[in-house]
């Protein structure tokens, strides 16, 4: 059942235009690494920041000042150290990625909104149901080869608040980049001369090795064969899209399920464990078939000393999988799926991610990752979108916009308690909804249907 709202929200944009570095930057051709440049980042990601109006609180240089002019000229600054974020991606030999470092610029939208922050409510959380309104696609910019890498629209709300949404092209970078790059901004807005942090390019670090090696096995790029057809519905006009919330007493109730030997798991682990069990369980699949885990996991921990300078920012992520039968998932307790996605972890290493750009020059196809009977999930509760003060206070909500297919995120939330849980959203075929949504409850035992569906009842009010 759709979210039912008595605000009729409009957006008006004003013509898109591009920001270019504020000063001159080098002309020339920067080669992407092999772990970007692989079919499974050639997408757009987009982000959400909602920030109240605390213009009595904001440094002296920005009172009274808009909030559009200020980061304009931010990202302006930002991109004479950013340079690459205002080329354009063109394809190589072998489809090899590169960015033509050009100046072109990156896209920009200026917005005005009818209403106020506090009529919003809920629906800023993902998944947004005004997501179109408040980041808009440019017709025409929404390809990987020849358009822009990022695209910012900026909101005005009527209490003096505002939205900022950011798509960006995931082969240039993962989440902590971007927000390596949004705290550039923020310095800038701020006044600062020059980051604290310099950007670091280095994309060799990550490239394939001479002669390429391919020592492990990479069961997150090949496809499952099933006798059956585990395909599962990606058209967006089939599917349905909902957040569900987990804080301290879910997560609790859920650890009080598995095995003493499990119970030092992470919340990451537990809460991707549950939501893979219970989404095999919403698809009635067939019991011997098989479905797979995957979990993006960052190479910069120190504990694969991998020798990623400060300031990196590449993809710098692989997302190992691990297999199971469909029957052995869905029958067995929760502590089969939660040791599961612990050994996914496990199979990252310094050699995995070297091995895994091994074979994108190997295939030369430059594989992507599997789409049958697959489930990927990636942690971003951590990253720090929640910390980005573009001198207007830290964002009310900041986060992925929601679920992509087979992609959930875990993003964190603070409810209007004070209470600070995780927020995953997840799609679905609408027929699976519903029982994936019984299945969940049944395992978070005397829980509310409130306490989880944010989508419809909209009573979790987030404010990181």
């Amino acid at each position: 059942m759709a979210p039912k709202f008595s605000l009729v929200l409009s957006v008006t944009r004003q013509a898109p235009e591009l920001i270019v570095p504020a000063r001159p930057t080098p002309r020339e051709l920067k080669q992407l690494s092999d772990i970007d440049d692989q079919e499974s980042f050639r997408f757009h990601i987009p982000v959400i920041f909602l920030y109240k109006n605390n213009s009595a609180s904001s440094p002296p240089l920005l009172k009274e000042k808009d909030p559009v002019k200020v980061i304009k000229e931010a990202i302006s600054e930002a991109l004479v150290y950013y340079y690459p974020f205002a080329g354009r991606l063109i394809e190589g030999p072998n489809r090899k990625l590169m960015v033509d470092c050009n100046g072109e610029g990156i896209l920009f939208l200026e917005a005005e909104a009818n209403f106020k922050l506090e009529q919003l409510g809920g629906a800023i959380q993902p998944p947004c149901p005004y997501l179109e309104q408040l980041t808009y696609n440019v017709p025409g910019s929404e390809g990987i080869l020849g358009c822009p890498l990022l695209l910012i629209q900026v909101t005005r709300l009527m209490c003096g608040g505002f939205t900022l949404a950011i798509r960006f092209n995931h082969t240039m970078c993962d989440a902590s980049d971007l927000v390596q790059f949004m705290k550039t901004i923020e310095e800038m807005a701020r006044g600062a001369n020059t980051p604290s942090l310099f950007p670091v390019w280095q994309r060799k670090r990550l490239c394939a090795r001479n002669p390429p090696q391919v020592t492990n096995v990479h069961l997150e790029y090949e496809e499952i064969n099933n006798n059956s057809d585990t395909f599962i519905t990606t058209n967006p006009n089939e599917m349905d899209h909902k957040s569900f919330y987990f804080g301290p007493k879910e997560v609790r109730v859920l650890k009080n399920q598995l095995p003493l030997h499990l119970r030092n798991c992470s919340t990451f682990e537990l809460l991707a464990g549950c939501m893979w069990r219970c989404r095999t369980i919403a698809l009635q699949l067939d019991p011997k078939d098989t479905v797979q885990f995957s979990c993006l996991v960052s190479a910069r921990a120190k504990d694969y000393k991998m020798d990623i300078p400060s300031g990196y920012y590449g993809n710098a992520v692989a997302f190992p999988a691990v297999h199971s039968k469909v029957g052995a998932l869905c029958n067995n307790p929760l502590g089969y799926a939660v040791a599961l996605v612990k050994k996914a972890k496990a199979e990252m290493s310094e050699e995995h991610i070297r091995s895994a750009a091994d074979l994108m020059e190997v295939k030369g196809r430059r594989p992507r990752h599997a789409i049958k009977g697959n489930y990927i999930v990636s942690d971003l509760s951590k990253v720090g979108f929640d910390r980005i003060d573009l001198g207007w206070g830290k964002p009310v909500f900041a986060g992925i916009a929601g679920a992509k297919s087979i992609f959930s995120f875990l993003n964190r939330c603070q409810k209007e308690d004070g209470e600070t849980g995780t927020l995953i959203p997840i799609r679905l075929p609408r027929p699976s909804m519903k029982k994936f949504e019984e299945e969940l409850k049944r395992m978070i035992q005397g829980s509310t249907e409130d306490l989880f569906d944010i989508t419809e009842t909209r009573k979790i009010a987030c404010k990181l």
